[in-house]
């Protein structure tokens, strides 16, 4: 994730959130070391692991409110790394580039400090605004015997999860797909989707993982044609709201098509763009479906979440925040906009156009 190829497209398994409290450095540590041991990476790699996730872990901890750090598995074809999100509201860093200097640690962290954490991981990113909070991703490969690591290009989509308070499971999912491989220097066209099954728990969990089950398994790549064959797979199940779309640099546009309570937003400088869905449940009854099209950004994103996230979110008062990777973009709206009483979903895309 040698050579930086920024088409990659990444698979993740959520694992677990582990929330603010006393044991959250001990076992987020735990988790970490058996997770990266699970997937592979060596005894050193898995240990390198484990520090960075401690030293996070304990920086939340300390001197962060409402904090939460996610685990969880990455994949790129054969390749399986480990990678962790922290997201907290505050007090927030003042000054990001003194926090990463070397030799800065907060009192009653390890003390390695977060510059070091940095150059540990493969892939790295932190976006702070004082006062609101912080989120800081960091993703792990396997590391040969000298060092040396073949990592897989930064991915131009990411997403993240969140269940509902007291449950273990989510009702969501999000899924990408490359529709036409990039050739001779142009991008791929990409589709994306992401459900929101009806309710919570188990059940609602049901829904989504069918959701993305029939969009991999559809040869429609329309978003029209792969919303049928989800419709189709959610026949049975409590049903969702689901939209999909479809990324076409070359032509400068995204198709977008949507059913339900799904929200969907173009980014860029300037603003936002909402993207329109049909009302509907898919998988128990949908009007006639209907793809809009609309230009792509310059240097945008596109934003997708449920309705575990409110729409009243606005990037302009996250500054720098286009700048930042989409993994880190995912966890400020998840921070910035996201309630407890529902399952929660975000994905972006960016740098893809």
């Amino acid at each position: 994730m040698g050579a930086v190829n920024t088409d990659t497209v990444l698979d993740s398994e959520d694992v677990a959130w582990f929330r603010d409290g006393a044991s959250l450095a001990v076992a987020a540590r735990g988790a970490a070391a058996a997770l990266a041991r699970r997937v592979g990476l060596s005894g050193h790699r898995s240990a390198e692991v484990a520090l960075a996730v401690t030293e996070a872990a304990t920086n939340v901890q300390r001197h962060a409110v409402d904090g939460a750090l996610l685990l969880r598995v990455v994949r790129s074809g054969d390749e399986a790394g480990v990678e962790f999100l922290t997201v907290d509201s505050g007090p927030g860093m003042p000054d990001v580039r003194a926090a990463l200097a070397d030799g800065v640690s907060s009192a009653g962290t390890l003390g390695i400090g977060l510059g070091a954490v940095s150059r540990l991981a493969d892939h790295f990113d932190v976006h702070s605004v004082p006062g609101r909070g912080t989120v800081m991703a960091a993703r792990f490969w396997p590391r040969g015997a000298d060092g040396t690591t073949a990592a897989p290009g930064a991915s131009p989509v990411a997403g993240v999860t969140r269940p509902i308070s007291g449950e273990t499971v989510c009702g969501d999912a999000w899924a990408v797909r490359t529709a036409v491989p990039g050739e001779g220097g142009r991008r791929p066209e990409l589709l994306l989707m992401l459900c929101d099954g009806l309710g919570h728990g188990p059940l609602a969990q049901r829904a989504s993982q069918a959701a993305v089950k029939a969009f991999h398994a559809t040869r429609d790549l329309s978003p029209e044609g792969a919303l049928n064959a989800v419709h189709l797979a959610l026949k049975g199940t409590r049903g969702g709201a689901v939209a999909v779309a479809r990324i076409e640099p070359a032509a400068g546009r995204l198709l977008y098509c949507g059913v339900g309570n799904v929200s969907g937003f173009l980014v860029g400088d300037d603003g936002r763009r909402a993207l329109l869905s049909a009302p509907g449940i898919v998988g128990a009854h949908m009007r006639r479906l209907r793809t809009f099209e609309e230009p792509l950004p310059a240097h945008g994103a596109l934003v997708m979440h449920s309705d575990g996230l409110t729409e009243r979110w606005e990037q302009r008062s996250l500054p720098g925040l286009l700048h930042h990777s989409p993994l880190v973009m995912a966890g400020q709206l998840l921070r910035e906009a996201g309630v407890r009483r529902d399952d929660a979903s975000v994905v972006v895309l960016k740098e893809a156009w």
